[in-house]
């Protein structure tokens, strides 16, 4: 997109974009949109629209939704506005003045499963600087998606909402937003309340538990994951995503007792939640959460890693069935990232720089936000390894010196 056109609004880039291919009615049924959004957006009586429609409308149009937005309008061009936008969406206080500062139209239901569908598949890509472009409109449609719903709608209307909060809190985790993340993921916990998915609620509270562990709070984090684990544990004949809750909380328990320097403690928690792996048979990915042999697998590797016994972190690595296809990108890029260090406490530096660039490659987005492939990356540097273009390369792109 030409620079001089950066600037301008999201309707004046769609009608540009549209120009002679489509009429306004032919690209609102190619992107499966109302007529009337496009008219609006392009007449400037609507300035945005949900994430769904946006990227249906960039898809259709065949550009990129930074592209359809606005370079200028993304983060990495002014990421702290962007951030500063976000911690004001997660702490708006609509609910105590009985309005909002922000006049947004509701979303239909299956456009706000669209909308969170995105805004996921966003953040498991590492896409964080998107995420914080898109989550600020999103929120506040998902709150008037809530404030316009009757008794029997705002349940469901809720859960949405919650999962909202819930990928703005996860997102300003690697944002290093730790305050505001904590908000995010208590507000989801609250507006959770008032749904009826007790596996959702128990879900969210197991964020909250990873929240703690990343902010250090390991004794914490282990006792809520264990004692939300209670209150889902399965009896009898139950389903998978029962199953797979459960065995997750488990696995965040695990993964916070030996963050907490109690190894034995981790592992056997981490016995535990194998055991409801294989009872599950597979992978899955409920409620955005990935658990099944992969995720065991893979945070075994990350126990040998924290315990400092790397020797059984790499002897972990080997159990994990197909190179780890089943976890999300993130995961996949920190499992690579975690081997590199096991590796490299052993003195197989080529092993380690290898499995860096292939994480850094994997998730550019990602790695430009985790201080651990930073630190194995530095720790490389100064080792024979750092000879290979392709670490010096990655050593650029990551700032590290």
């Amino acid at each position: 997109m030409a620079d001089e056109a950066l600037g301008k609004a999201i309707g004046e880039r769609v009608r540009e974009l549209r120009g002679r291919l489509y009429t306004q009615r032919q690209l609102a049924d190619r992107a499966g949109v109302s007529v009337d959004l496009v008219r609006k957006l392009e007449q400037g009586i609507r300035n945005t629209a949900s994430v769904a429609s946006l990227h249906r409308l960039a898809r259709a149009l065949d550009v990129t939704l930074a592209d359809l937005m606005g370079r200028a309008s993304l983060p990495e061009h002014d990421r702290e506005e962007g951030v500063t936008a976000l911690r004001f969406a997660v702490s708006g206080v609509h609910d105590l003045i009985g309005s909002s500062a922000v006049t947004v139209e509701p979303l239909p239901h299956q456009e706000a499963q669209r909308t969170l569908t995105y805004l996921w598949g966003t953040y498991w890509s590492g896409r964080y600087d998107d995420l914080t472009a898109l989550l600020p409109s999103a929120l506040h449609s998902l709150r008037a998606t809530v404030d316009a719903g009757d008794d029997i709608q705002r349940p469901s209307a809720a859960e949405l909402l919650a999962r909202g909060y819930w990928v703005a809190g996860c997102t300003l985790v690697h944002l290093k937003q730790s305050d505001a993340a904590f908000l995010a993921i208590r507000q989801a916990v609250e507006v959770a309340g008032e749904g009826t998915d007790p596996l959702l609620a128990a879900t969210l509270r197991g964020s909250v538990a990873w929240q703690l562990l990343v902010s250090g709070r390991y004794a914490e984090a282990e006792t809520l994951a264990i004692r939300t684990a209670e209150t889902v544990e399965p009896r009898g004949e139950v389903s998978l995503p029962e199953l797979s809750a459960y065995g997750s909380l488990v696995l965040t328990a695990a993964t916070a007792a030996a963050r907490g320097r109690s190894g034995s403690r981790a592992r056997d928690l981490l016995a535990q939640s194998a055991q409801v792996a294989d009872r599950m048979g597979g992978d899955r990915d409920d409620y955005q959460t990935a658990f099944g042999p992969s995720q065991v697998a893979m945070q075994s590797v990350d126990v040998g890693v924290q315990t400092e016994e790397y020797g059984s972190a790499l002897k972990a690595a080997r159990t994990m069935p197909n190179e780890a296809a089943a976890l999300p990108l993130a995961s996949r890029a920190r499992h690579l990232t975690d081997r590199a260090l096991a590796h490299t406490r052993t003195g197989q530096h080529e092993q380690a720089a290898n499995l860096v660039t292939a994480a850094e490659r994997m998730a550019p987005d990602w790695a430009r936000h985790q201080n651990l492939i930073k630190s194995v990356t530095r720790d490389l540097l100064r080792t024979p390894a750092s000879r290979a273009s392709r670490l010096r390369g990655v050593a650029e792109r990551l700032a590290v010196r």
